[in-house]
């Protein structure tokens, strides 16, 4: 993911001789960039150590039971539990890595400043909010900020396919427990691995993808592909929303007030927080850096975009989380509020 600050560049002109003074990059904090990365680092394993904990006592990944809590920091640190986390931890931090440098190296490319890759630690099911980095304009072309906008999406979703085709013969079927309570949602990318590759001691396919206990490495590169599809979604200051906007300037504001039109019955019907990413698109959705509109993209890069068109499909899951639909809290809400009597 990127995000894109105002210029930095300062141009005082006046009559005769003009002169431009422009201000040089500011200074990287690397103790940031370094401290963020090792806490992320530390929120992942303590996750990863759970879900391998859980893997190795044939349930569930992401089964949290009545004793633990997915994120405990305690029994984590108790004895030599943390670096069961490490296959989970280090899979995802090399996808997430290899996303933001994919934004980070065409930036470079073209001599667009751009800051290093931030890590979000975050107490949550999967350890971490992602990563980002910050792009500061000017972008010089069309065609720079397509390159620079796809390239994150493309390598951290090569990146997650070949984690999981690697993490899938680790994976095994089970029974669900009966109180399994964290049911994932999965995208097209691993039903096409899951149908094609044997998981251990099975040949894909044979079973029910709910049966499948997945390797936490495949946990993984689920996380991947799920980030992938956010950031490839068409609007805003998203990287689909560079991608449309690169392609088709005018069509950008359509594009992402369509796609926040899309995400509202999405989060009634599916999964609430579609509703929150409407909220965002909404708020950054009608923005956009500063790009030159007078030079289109070139060479095949609409036959790219089609390429990241494919990989959203790939990589979309309608419901990530099963259960979180907001239509039947909305029933149970208005059936409350018809039997009051005011």
């Amino acid at each position: 993911m990127s995000d894109t600050s105002p210029p930095i560049t300062v141009a005082p002109e006046y009559f005769g001789p003009k002169e431009v003074w422009v201000v040089g990059p500011r200074k990287t904090r690397y103790w940031l960039h370094i401290l963020l990365l090792l806490m992320t680092i530390f929120t992942t394993l303590v996750v990863g150590a759970r879900m391998q904990y859980n893997f190795d006592r044939n349930l569930p990944s992401l089964y949290k039971g009545d004793e633990l809590w997915i994120f405990y920091i305690g029994w984590a640190l108790h004895s030599s539990n943390l670096k069961l986390g490490i296959p989970f931890s280090l899979s995802l931090m090399i996808i997430l890595l290899s996303h933001e440098m994919g934004h980070y190296l065409f930036c470079r490319y073209y001599g667009v400043s751009a800051t290093l890759p931030f890590f979000i630690p975050f107490p949550t099911l999967f350890g971490t909010m992602g990563a980002f980095i910050r792009i500061r304009p000017p972008i010089r072309s069309r065609s720079a900020l397509f390159d620079i906008g796809i390239a994150g999406p493309i390598a951290g979703f090569v990146m997650s396919l070949a984690i999981l085709i690697l993490a899938m013969p680790h994976s095994k079927v089970g029974t669900p427990p009966s109180d399994a309570d964290i049911q994932l949602g999965y995208p097209l990318i691993f039903k096409i691995v899951w149908a094609i590759l044997p998981l251990a001691d099975i040949h894909g396919g044979s079973s029910p993808m709910r049966d499948i206990y997945f390797h936490p490495t495949a946990i993984a590169a689920w996380v991947g592909m799920f980030a992938t599809s956010l950031n490839l979604l068409p609007g805003g200051q998203l990287d689909g929303g560079h991608i449309v906007f690169s392609l088709a300037p005018r069509a950008h504001k359509f594009v992402s007030r369509l796609t926040i039109l899309a995400l509202i019955p999405m989060g009634l019907f599916y999964w609430g927080g579609w509703l929150l990413w409407a909220i965002l698109l909404r708020i950054s959705g009608m923005r956009h850096p500063m790009v030159p509109e007078w030079t289109g993209v070139a060479g095949p890069r609409p036959w790219i975009a089609l390429f990241g068109l494919v990989i959203l499909v790939l990589t979309f899951i309608p419901v990530p989380i099963a259960g979180g639909s907001l239509l039947p809290l909305l029933r149970d809400l208005l059936s409350f509020l018809s039997r009051l009597h005011f």
